[in-house]
């Protein structure tokens, strides 16, 4: 009721204010993906301060959250498979001051344990057995004039199990017939004194169940020939001695979606004059990419679909949850690629909804992160098959400045590994295929990041705009971006649908943007044109890098003998393969170029480093490298894989990170160079081995020095015993002293190996859904 969104992002729970677009809270403890996650209602309707998750691990953590900060949590293990469903009922008791809290939890040992909550003190009060079906959902409530709690479950058998609590214990009652497919959604709701239950189904319906006191079968009077409707009866025995019976029947279905029907909601309840108030609203979500609010209709009391949003276009699967906002004006919504999904109802008219700007990113392992050359934005690439480009959103009316997702590049059909960039609007990507992919932003990006960023079109893109293409579009059966020209959309606009091509349906719209754009129009309308492709690599191209004066590419591939693990130079000029570098036995991991130029370094999965260097001028577009040094045979420094490597912005030390749990510096490269002895194993680089306690997975060193004239190295930590750390290690030139500080306050969003970093001179902060990013 504050407005604040919790939700799973692998092993955490991101706490996240659609007001301010912003992450405010990050909280770590579960140590696999959370499935799950709710927040504990209060029966008086005032602001929620606890919240309940659960996860792969097998257990739930009770959070309690304060002014977006972690208070207390509290563990409750029992489960011996990950929990997939939970939900948690208020419990009033007058004799005591504390919040009692009755806790159900579906989990995939087919197992229902229910939990009880009293002050501090959890414990589990029951396991209810499925047999060999799964739960998929649960819904906790109180039975009407009772205070008989009732479960209601719904999983894979397609019924939906009522269980009450007599004694201390759930008893099943009930079980409702009527969908044909697994039932994915159930959730209770109290309107004007009777119990409402809303169904969702893999059958694409939605069922409404009503629940009211009745009289026993035994005394019930009436006409026999009156036409009814179905009644489940069962009876159920209050706290107070009294046996009360309650009739369910099918109050309404509803068929809207035209795919599974994957969670239902209804609209949170509210206080009024004292009273609360259960609006009449239902929120749908399903895999037709669409998102249905239903409410009946004021004369006839018919349940009809009132607004339907959704996705249009794009490679998506549909939505997997939703919903509502506090008051009912928002409703929120995930899909099954990761994205969120926000739309506000407009003041004009009450039944127009428009999306809004909420959080983005992967919803895979982020691979690799690039600056653009002048440190304006950052460009990614993650196992989620895509690229994109985040940037600064400054408002005029607002100081505040926050990142945001502002174009999608690239939307691949394999796992993207890699990239590099070339120009400031241009870089090179490699994916699970063996080529190597090159885009050129178009002008439609450049217009838009300018207006979104603040910065000037023209200290933003120097060059002439004449010849760039207006935007990029993907064929039917296709994995290269076409670029789009003016004259094309053009002609579209002109031409109208019945005369339009069969390809026309491709193309995306040119629009303005002030603001980061939506979901959807990132999916349709910010891809770049891809304008080559390098072929040369015989297995899925693994690392790439390109040099500072932009006139190289370096790239290597997967491989597991010294044929397949040479890196290929190109020229981005010509596009051609200069050059093959043999020297590694297995799969190069990464490559760096020396900021002058005159070195290339790469590390192996085969635990040695190469270093080759340039024969003529760095700036020649088909220079020529050879071998300058390499790990000494018989002195390895590193005893595990190399994962990553770096320079110092002056070019004479270069640092390498295993998973030896080693930071190694080398050098001095300039003054070797300088008294260079004949072949590479003769020339002998100075070092010092810096023990960080657990694996290294990255490195990055700082492109400026710190105010006491050492460099500054960054060094994310493998999450084995150090989860979420970063260790900034201050390096003075004399490679004999270095200070450790480990970064745990604000590099807190990653739960697994940070594989990638890139460090420039910029301040801010972005959380990604999914997989996370951090400045």
């Amino acid at each position: 009721r504050g407005g604040l969104v919790a939700f799973g992002s692998c092993r955490s729970v991101v706490l996240y204010d659609p007001q301010k677009r912003k992450v405010v809270g990050t909280l770590n403890g579960h140590t696999e993906r959370v499935n799950c996650v709710q927040w504990i209602h209060r029966n008086d309707g005032s602001q929620e301060t606890e919240l309940i998750s659960g996860g792969s691990d097998r257990c739930l953590i009770l959070w309690e959250i304060r002014s977006g900060k972690l208070v207390n949590y509290i563990r409750l293990e029992g489960h011996t498979e990950a929990v997939c469903a939970l939900d948690v009922l208020s419990l009033e008791h007058q004799s005591s001051a504390e919040s009692n809290l009755l806790i159900a939890s579906a989990g995939s040992d087919s197992t229902i344990r229910i939990w009880s909550r009293c002050g501090t003190e959890v414990k589990c009060l029951q396991a209810l057995q499925s047999g060999k079906g799964f739960v998929l959902d649960v819904s906790l409530s109180l039975l009407p004039g009772s205070d008989v709690p009732i479960l209601a479950c719904g999983g894979d058998n397609c019924g939906i199990y009522l269980y009450t609590q007599q004694d201390g214990q759930f008893q099943k009652q009930l079980v409702l017939q009527g969908h044909e497919d697994w039932i994915r959604g159930v959730e209770w709701a109290v309107c004007d004194g009777d119990l409402f239950l809303a169904s969702c189904a893999q059958d694409c319906l939605i069922r409404i169940w009503k629940l009211q006191a009745t009289l026993p079968p035994l005394l019930e009077t009436g006409e026999e020939d009156v036409i009814r409707l179905k009644e489940n009866i069962f009876t159920v025995n209050d706290n107070g001695g009294l046996d009360i019976s309650f009739a369910v029947t099918l109050d309404s279905v509803l068929a809207g979606h035209e795919n599974w029907v994957c969670a239902v909601h209804w609209q949170p309840s509210f206080f009024k004059g004292g009273r609360r108030e259960q609006p009449r609203r239902l929120l749908s979500a399903s895999m037709d990419k669409t998102v249905i609010l239903w409410s009946p209709d004021e004369e006839s009391g018919v349940w009809l679909e009132q607004v339907r949003v959704g996705e249009v276009g794009g490679n998506t699967l549909g939505f997997f949850d939703c919903c509502f906002s506090p008051d009912g004006t928002m409703v929120l919504a995930h899909a099954f690629h990761g994205a969120l999904h926000l739309w506000k109802q407009t003041s004009v008219n009450k039944r127009d909804w428009a999306p809004q700007v909420v959080i983005s990113g992967h919803f895979n392992s982020v691979q690799d992160v690039n600056w653009d050359p002048e440190g304006e934005f950052i460009i990614t690439v993650g196992s989620d098959q895509t690229t994109r480009l985040f940037a600064p959103w400054k408002r005029k009316d607002q100081p505040e400045v926050t990142w945001h997702e502002v174009a999608r590049p690239q939307v691949h059909g394999y796992d993207m590994q890699c990239l590099a960039m070339i120009g400031r609007f241009q870089f090179v990507s490699g994916a699970d295929e063996k080529v190597l992919r090159v885009f050129t932003a178009p002008r439609n990006f450049v217009e838009n990041l300018s207006s979104i960023s603040g910065v000037s079109l023209e200290k933003l893109y120097l060059g002439e705009m004449v010849g760039l293409p207006e935007g990029a579009a993907v064929p039917a059966l296709g994995l290269s971006n076409k670029a789009v020209f003016q004259e094309d959309t053009a002609g579209q606009t002109v031409e109208g649908e019945e005369n339009a091509s069969p390809s026309s349906q491709d193309y995306f719209q040119s629009c303005s943007l002030t603001e980061p754009p939506t979901e959807d129009h990132l999916l349709q309308n910010t891809l770049w044109p891809e304008t080559q492709k390098l072929y040369g690599h015989s297995y899925e191209v693994f690392s790439v890098a390109c040099n500072r004066a932009q006139t190289l590419i370096a790239s290597a591939c997967k491989a597991s003998k010294r044929d397949h693990a040479a890196i290929i130079l190109w020229s981005t000029v010509t596009w051609k393969q200069l050059q093959s570098l043999p020297f590694h036995n297995l799969t190069v991991t990464q490559m760096a170029f020396s900021p002058n130029g005159k070195f290339l370094l790469a590390v192996s999965r085969d635990r040695k480093w190469s270093l080759w260097k340039c024969k003529d001028s760095p700036a020649e577009p088909e220079a020529a490298f050879s071998l300058f040094a390499c790990t000494d045979p018989n002195m390895a420094v590193h005893s595990r894989i190399i994962w990553s490597c770096d320079w110092t912005p002056d070019s004479k030390y270069f640092i390498t990170g295993s998973r030896d749990k080693k930071v190694v510096i080398w050098g001095d490269c300039c003054s070797v160079e300088a008294n260079k002895r004949e072949g590479p194993a003769a020339t002998q680089l100075d070092f010092s081995a810096l023990e960080v306690g657990d694996s290294v997975t990255a490195v990055s060193i700082g492109p400026v020095l710190a105010s006491d004239g050492r460099y500054v190295v960054f060094c994310p930590l493998c999450c084995l015993r150090c989860p979420n750390a970063l260790v900034v290690l201050p390096l003075n030139l004399s490679l004999c002293s270095y200070s450790c500080v480990t970064v745990r306050r604000r590099i807190v969003h990653h739960r697994n190996q940070i594989f990638g970093c890139n460090v420039c001179v910029a301040s801010a902060s972005l959380m990604t859904h999914g997989s996370n990013i951090t400045l």
